[in-house]
């Protein structure tokens, strides 16, 4: 006996929030958490289950999700036109894709701790039974803002109330609706054209679509989450702040799992899109804006700041004060202290000494530096970019290498401008600046 295949599956991102009390210029679903927006959260979570349709539902500043998206490639976008609620939302997104029918995974542009085995637990509990509806539950502390859960005597559901709709007693239930739910298609196309607007608000609730699914014979699942947190949205500054907070120290736990030390998470801040290898220190106040790569057993701060594009090979270090920003570091080569480099493609084995920059803009555009294996940067160094420092080669301690103007390989230069030391003794000897 062989399995059937699996029903196909459509993933339907919610991302048309204003976002009125968060104060947020843009669109809510792009505020930026850990590196990339809220939006790229969830639709990194959905697309992990490699599901057949995507499509994101946009609406206030619709251009601007429009934007964000065009670097993914097989989303479909549907405009909802006027908000006229979460039911009307998920009902103008399936008209995006009429034909569709399977599995439809309804998530909120605006929850994006939510994980893909998340997801994916919820996808294959639907799959075993084939309800109209399962959906995820969690227990919160203090529910307020969020769909209460109330069930029957027998623990099935009977329906979501919404906190506006709540009576007192009702406002007390701490199992609140979280926003995940996977739906038979055709279950919930029927259910959408039968939703009212008979609420507080006067909109077409989503969670009104339960309950018809239930009167139409259907029965609908509730699957509990692992970890709560996972359903959290954000109306407000707090709560974005909250969710930044939490996705930090997820971020930092997951490197930590995977054989990275972090010596005090509470002052280190690492983006999403960071790569760190086995067996390297992270010290403190140290900021890693991604997307960054760094190997295996390298040290990292205290005081460092590393942007967009820096690279770490193997084993090497930066430390205080020292920013890197599109910029890659050799296997074994150090930047210890006081030091900015940009743009810049350093070698193996090289050390860079304090206080050194590599001067990549020139007021309109920016240039690289390259420095080889072996080299030695003496402290105060600036390099003007175009600028190439050859293998072996030595900068003299608050030598400006000029634009243009290449170190060859083996030599020491000093001096403002840099130039070929003569005489006096053994070129080959390094010059003032201790290697860090």
């Amino acid at each position: 006996m062989t399995n059937s295949p699996p029903r196909p599956l459509a993933a339907v991102i919610l991302a048309g929030g204003q976002g009125k009390r968060l104060r947020f210029a843009g669109p809510k679903v792009l505020a930026p958490i850990c590196g990339v927006t809220s939006l790229d959260h969830v639709l990194e979570a959905a697309a992990a289950l490699r599901p057949d349709r995507t499509v994101v539902l946009a609406c206030h500043q619709r251009e601007k999700v429009e934007a964000l998206l065009e670097r993914r490639s097989g989303l479909e976008v549907v405009d909802q036109g006027e908000p006229l609620g979460t039911g009307h939302a998920v009902q103008k997104a399936l008209e995006g894709i009429p034909d569709f029918r399977g599995d439809v995974l309804v998530l909120f542009g605006d929850g994006p701790l939510v994980r893909a085995e998340t997801l994916q637990t919820l996808v294959d509990a639907h799959r075993q039974d084939r309800p109209a509806c399962t959906l995820s539950t969690a227990w919160m502390q203090d529910p307020t803002g969020y769909g209460r859960i109330l069930r029957k005597p027998d623990q099935t559901l009977d329906r979501v109330v919404e906190q506006r709709d709540a009576s007192d007693t009702q406002r007390a239930v701490q199992e609140v609706h979280c926003g995940l739910a996977v739906f038979d298609s055709d279950a919930l196309r029927q259910a959408l054209g039968r939703i009212g607007q008979d609420n507080a608000q006067g909109e077409y609730y989503l969670t009104d679509a339960y309950q018809l699914l239930q009167e139409d014979g259907g029965s609908v699942r509730l699957v509990a989450l692992g970890e709560t947190d996972e359903g959290f949205g954000f109306n407000t500054p707090d709560e974005l702040l909250d969710i930044r907070r939490r996705m930090k120290h997820r971020i930092l736990a997951d490197h930590q799992a995977r054989g990275v030390s972090i010596e005090d998470p509470d002052t280190v801040f690492i983006d999403r899109n960071v790569s760190i290898g086995e067996g390297t220190v992270i010290l403190p106040f140290t900021v890693i804006r991604g997307p960054v790569t760094i190997g295996k057993n390298c040290e990292i701060g205290p005081f460092t700041h590393l942007r967009s594009g820096a690279s770490l090979c193997d084993g090497a270090a930066v430390g205080n004060f020292v920013e890197m920003k599109n910029s890659t570091l050799g296997p074994r080569s150090k930047a210890k202290h006081l030091t900015y480099l940009g743009d810049t493609t350093i070698g193996a084995g090289t050390n860079i000494g304090a206080g050194t920059i590599t001067a990549n803009y020139d007021g309109s555009k920016k240039h690289p530096t390259s420095i080889g294996d072996g080299a030695f940067i003496g402290s105060g160094a600036i390099l003007v970019a175009p600028s190439e420092v050859g293998d072996g080669a030595t900068v003299g301690a608050g030598a400006v290498v000029t634009s243009g103007r290449p170190v060859a390989p083996e030599s020491v230069v000093v001096g403002i401008p840099a130039r070929p030391l003569q005489g006096g003794g053994d070129q080959s000897s390094k010059p003032e600046g201790e290697p860090s």
